[in-house]
């Protein structure tokens, strides 16, 4: 059954360049915050260089195909290097792709990464052009085919509501990781959340939609306006609750951190593979953690990407009663 689930990534896909530059990107603390200092008409050496390929539908439709379903990916990319490089890698992945347009009057998103030492990173991003808000460069129809919906980073709330919208219509699930542009609106984004199956943030991003402080509250008020809500907090651990139990996870494991970029879509990409195949709250979240941790090991955000059948050990886990939020 988990192998016909057809699952639709819509968004972004960027070709990511890492310049590795050991100590040259040595973090520099000034108040209270971390810089990297790269002087002014100066010619530095870099360590090494990786190329890879980025965004966070991509990295999403990365995790489904490589968990055996049915991963569709849809979006704009260019007629130039990058597009070619972003369109071979979701080949390879066995994406389905035949919602992908190469326009010649695109440009692809291209980033390049300064990775410093510690795994942190400076990003140099050219966003290429927005997918545009009426929808007009999208095969929107093809909706109707999915049985799930993962978004994040639209670029706009008028597409976001459209897609939204279309997937209701239809009875499509979908799972949203809303990104800068979403939760700039707040007031609009909790709008939609009616139609949203699965909601996925950090603790710093759900305080943008709902009340609270702490991963429990915020989870407890977010469940009375989805029905699955997921907060996560880095090395403090996640949380979720579908209204009826609530489950919080601890760190997978303490590994050396390489680099961060794809953390955050593997692990709520992670999530939504399980759930969607009918697997509990707590192993999803296991999943997602696991994925989320293997990422973070590889430099680029695809490399540490779990396989299905990977081994998986136990983690701190903590279950209890859900409580609803007055």
């Amino acid at each position: 059954m988990s192998a016909q689930l057809k699952m639709l990534a819509i968004g972004t896909a960027t070709q990511d360049v890492f310049l590795i530059g050991g100590s040259v990107f040595k973090p520099v603390m000034r108040a209270g915050k971390l810089y990297e200092d790269l002087p002014l008409g100066a010619k530095l050496s870099v360590q090494d260089i990786a190329f890879s390929t980025g965004g966070n539908a991509s990295n999403a439709a990365t995790t489904f195909a490589r968990q055996g379903l049915h991963s569709m990916f849809m979006g704009v990319l260019g007629e130039d290097p990058a597009g070619d490089a972003v369109q071979r890698v979701l080949d390879l992945e066995g994406i389905d792709c035949r919602y992908v347009r190469q326009q010649a009057d695109r440009h692809t998103s291209y980033s390049t990464i300064l990775l410093a030492p510690n795994g942190e990173r400076t990003i140099l991003n050219y966003h290429g052009e927005n997918l545009r808000a009426d929808g007009s460069d999208l095969n929107l129809k093809t909706i109707a085919e999915a049985d799930w919906l993962y978004l994040s980073s639209l670029g706009s709330m008028s597409l976001l509501e459209k897609v939204v919208s279309l997937a209701a219509k239809n009875g499509v699930k979908v799972a949203l990781n809303p990104a800068r542009t979403e939760l700039d609106d707040a007031p609009r984004l909790r709008s939609l959340l009616d139609d949203i199956t699965v909601l996925i943030a950090n603790k710093e991003e759900m305080q943008l939609i709902v009340e609270g402080k702490k991963l429990e509250d915020l989870v407890r008020h977010a469940c009375n306006l989805v029905p699955v809500a997921i907060v996560s907090d880095g090395p403090n651990g996640a949380m979720v609750s579908d209204g009826n139990e609530m489950v919080w996870a601890g760190m997978y494991e303490d590994v050396k951190v390489v680099d961060r970029l794809g953390a955050g879509d593997a692990f709520g990409s992670g999530f939504v593979a399980m759930y969607a195949q009918g697997k509990s709250l707590e192993d999803s979240l296991v999943f997602a953690s696991a994925n989320s941790t293997s990422v973070v090991t590889k430099v680029g955000a695809k490399e540490g990407i779990l396989h299905k059948n990977a081994r998986l050990h136990d983690m701190p886990l903590k279950i209890t009663k859900a409580t609803h939020a007055a």
